[in-house]
Parts: structure tokens; sequence; C-alpha cells
């Protein structure tokens, strides 16, 4: 659709820029625009991830830091709320930009898909928000947290509840921005939203005191931020999107797609919400220590696996794009040059902060016994990171070709395979067992992976020279 048919000269420049790398821009540009940026964002969120536990690690109390990783389950499913509508709509979005090249027709349903996205996240916050806060003290005992560590848990856990809403509609509005190749501009808000909690932290935690509840709070504030950005982004630029409600709707032409993609982000979070709970128990029966030592030491390991998840995340609109018109050279030269990136960023990285891995844990913890269990535990995390990086590629693949049941069992693998084995690795192994559990379930999350990618190579193929989605859906289910 050509972009002199927009309403303002800002509108078709930014459009019609972001359009050309998704459809023709050579792939290294195409790679460097949508995923440099996003990389860059999830650095500097791991970062102030690494600074916010500084904070707290600054008021000298370890049942802080245990509250923080007692309430990363939490987190996981509010963001697993905004990925169910985010994702889900974002990829359809993208397959629509893409289809919209053969058929112009195709991007009238945008409108509906992100209204439904959007609204969708937000009532689903409201009513996720709302349960939470009426059972918060089970919630927090589920958590895993000991009398010790009820109180601080308790008031994170509720102010995070009470801003779920705006945090799962932070994540969906994310998705769907990328979704039309404008990762510059997910930069800008994912970076002021970071600069802005820090500067929310200092004020909360450092000069009132607030401490944890401070912590949330800022974090709620700043994603509320992010939110207003993006909503006005769109409004000001996209030819197709929009957030108004009177395009909300219940189509199961939108609900199927959205749902089929973005269901796997659900399934993953509430496997994490287990497979966190069983392995706080088991840790915490090696006490605080072992607690504190690994909400840091998964803070640490974050920095090198969100750059790889930048690239994962950020190349998914350049897949869904080429999908969607049928161009198959694109979307393999897409995938290959990913790939070779994903494998160069963990070989650098990873070796880095493996190498200096004591020196940098040391940085957060002078207790010598949180520093040994530590460093082991962020070993394991690095290692399990070598082939995360390409498991999460291969999941993008799926969700941005619509492949809802590859997508699903990429999500749920893990989850279903993380329980017994860290259960039989404290049994076997004790604490070292709980440490490399996670390792061992990547490794057999990725040949499920590489399995599920050879056994749909040929209903994509299909899809590819149908040139159209829904086409290659109901071919696989003939199939």
């Amino acid at each position: 659709m050509s972009t002199a048919t927009l309403d303002s000269p800002v509108k078709a420049d930014a459009v019609g820029t972001n359009r050309w790398y998704l459809s023709t821009a050579p792939i290294v540009r195409a790679l460097v625009h949508l995923c440099v940026p996003m990389a860059a964002a999830m650095i500097v969120g791991a970062v102030h991830n690494l600074v916010n536990a500084g904070f707290i690690g600054s008021l000298h109390d370890t049942a802080l830091l245990a509250a923080i990783t007692f309430a990363t389950p939490v987190l996981g499913l509010v963001m697993a709320v905004g990925g169910v509508f985010g994702v889900g709509g974002g990829a359809l979005i993208s397959r629509l930009l893409g289809a919209s090249e053969r058929d112009p027709a195709q991007a009238e349903g945008i409108k509906r898909v992100s209204s439904f996205a959007v609204w969708g996240s937000v009532i689903a916050g409201v009513v996720l928000g709302g349960a939470g806060l009426v059972f918060l003290r089970p919630l927090v005992t589920a958590l895993g947290a000991d009398a010790a560590a009820v109180p601080a848990t308790s008031a994170y856990v509720g102010v995070l509840l009470a801003f779920v809403p705006a945090l799962a509609a932070a994540f969906c509005l994310e998705q769907v921005v990328r979704a039309e190749g404008a990762a510059r501009q997910v930069m800008i808000g994912l970076v002021g939203s970071t600069v802005a909690n820090l500067l929310l932290d200092v004020l909360f935690i450092l000069v009132l005191h607030w401490g944890v509840a401070g912590a949330a709070l800022s974090m709620g504030l700043a994603n509320l931020g992010v939110v207003g950005y993006f909503a006005w982004w769109l409004h000001r630029t996209s030819e197709h999107v929009s957030l108004a409600p009177r395009w909300f709707t219940l189509s199961p032409d939108v609900l199927k797609p959205v749902f089929g993609v973005g269901v796997g982000e659900l399934l993953q979070a509430s496997f994490l919400i287990v497979t966190t709970l069983v392995l706080n128990n088991l840790a915490s029966g090696y006490g605080d220590d072992a607690l504190a030592a690994m909400g840091v030491a998964v803070r640490i390991a974050q920095v090198p696996e969100f750059l790889v998840m930048g690239v994962t995340i950020g190349v998914l609109p350049l897949l869904a794009y080429s999908y969607g018109k049928g161009d198959r050279d694109r979307l393999g030269a897409a995938l290959r040059a990913s790939a070779l990136t994903v494998g160069g960023v963990v070989l650098v990285f990873a070796t880095a902060v493996l190498v200096f891995r004591e020196q940098v844990f040391s940085a957060f913890s002078a207790d010598r016994s949180v520093l040994a269990i530590g460093v082991t535990i962020l070993t394991a995390q690095l290692v399990a990171m070598v082939v995360n990086g390409f498991t999460g590629l291969l999941t993008s693949l799926f969700q941005a070709t619509g492949r809802a049941a590859a997508a699903i069992v990429m999500s749920t693998a893990q989850g279903v395979l993380f329980v017994p084995v860290v259960l039989l690795g404290n049994l076997w192994f004790g604490l070292a067992g709980i440490v490399w559990a996670l390792t061992v379930t990547e490794v057999v999350v990725f040949l499920v992976g590489g399995c599920l990618w050879l056994a749909s190579r040929r209903a994509i193929d299909r899809g590819l020279a149908e040139g159209s989605p829904e086409r290659a859906e109901e071919v696989l289910d003939q199939a």
C-alpha cells in the first residue's frame, strides 16, 4: 500500500522506512535495525535489574534480596499475560502486513487485532491483579517465602499486583510496535522506562527508605509511563494499528490465531511458576544464602542472555512478514543470519562473563558463602544460555509462521522436563543437582526443538508456496 495515502508526512516517512526494513532491505541491515535496538534495550533492562539488586543489597538485609527472588514467578506470569495478547497479536500483525503486499485488503484486519490485543491484556491484568491482592497472603506462602521473608515479599508482590494492568499492557504494546518494524521506538520506550525506574529507585529506596515496596512502585510507575509513550507513538505514526475500543472484537478470525500463538506464553509462565516454586522450596532447604546467591546469579547471567534474546525476539517481525508475503528466500536468509549472530554473541559474551564470573559476582555480595554458591549457579546459567539462544530462535520461527502446536510444545517442554530433573537432581546430588537441573533441561528442550523444526519444514514450505498463512494452517491440518 502506498504511503502516499497516509494523512501526514511524518506517518509516511516512519511507516515507509519501517516497512522497507521488513520487506526489501538487505538482511544484515534489517537485522541491525530490528535486533540491535532490541538487544540494547534488553541489556539496559538487565543492567537495571543488577543495579536494583544493588540498591536492595545496600540495605544489608538478605531477606529483602530473597523477596525479589520469590516474586520472580509473579513477574513471569504478568509478562505472559501481556505475551498471550502481544506475541500472538504482533505475529499476526506482521503476517498481515506481509500479506498486504499481495492483497492490500489483508491490512484491514490489523485495527481489530491491535485493539483486541491491547484491551485484552488490560482486562486480563485487572482480573489477575485483583485476584492476587485478594489472596495475597496465601500467594506469598505458596511462593515459598519463609517467616523471615514474608513481610518483605508481601510488600513487594502487593505493589506489583496493583500495577498488573499497566505491566501487561506495556509488554503487549511493545510487541505491537515491534510488529511494524519500529524497533528503534521500542528501544526508546524501554530505555526511557529503565532510566525512569532507576531514578525512582533512588528516590523510593535510598531517599524515602521504602525498601522493596519502593522498588516495586518504581517499576509500576515506569511501566505506566511506557504505556503512555507507545500509545502516543502508535496514534501519531501508525497507518494500520488502532487502540480505539470501537475496534475491539471477539471474532474467531482474530481470537484463533492470536491465542494459537500467544497461549504458549501463558503455558510457559505457568510452568515457570511451578518450576520456580519447586526450585525455591528445594533451595530454601539450604538456607537464605542459597536463595540470595541464586537471585544475584540469575541477574548477572541475564546480561548476555538478554543480548541473545534481543536477536531471537527482534527477528520475529521479519520472519513473520516474510512468511506472510510468501518470500522463501528472505525467510531463509533471515534465519541463517540470525543463527550466526546468536552463535557469535554466545561465544563472545558467555565466555567473557564465565572467565570473570568471580570478579563480577563479588561486586554484589561480600559474603564468602554466598559468593561460593553464586559462582557455581552463574556457571550453570551461562552454560544453559548456550543452547537457550538457538531454542529461542526456533520458537520465534514457529510463532512467526503460525505453527501453534510447535510453539506450545517449545513453551511447555522446559516446565514438563524441569520438575522431574530438579527433583532427581536434588535427591541424587543435593544443591549441585538443583543448580545444574536447568542446564540439563535446556539441552533436552533444544533437541526437541530441532525435531519439531525438521517435522515442520514441509508445512512451512507449503505455506510459503501458497502465500497465505491461513491456507498453510489448513494444509497442515489436512496433512
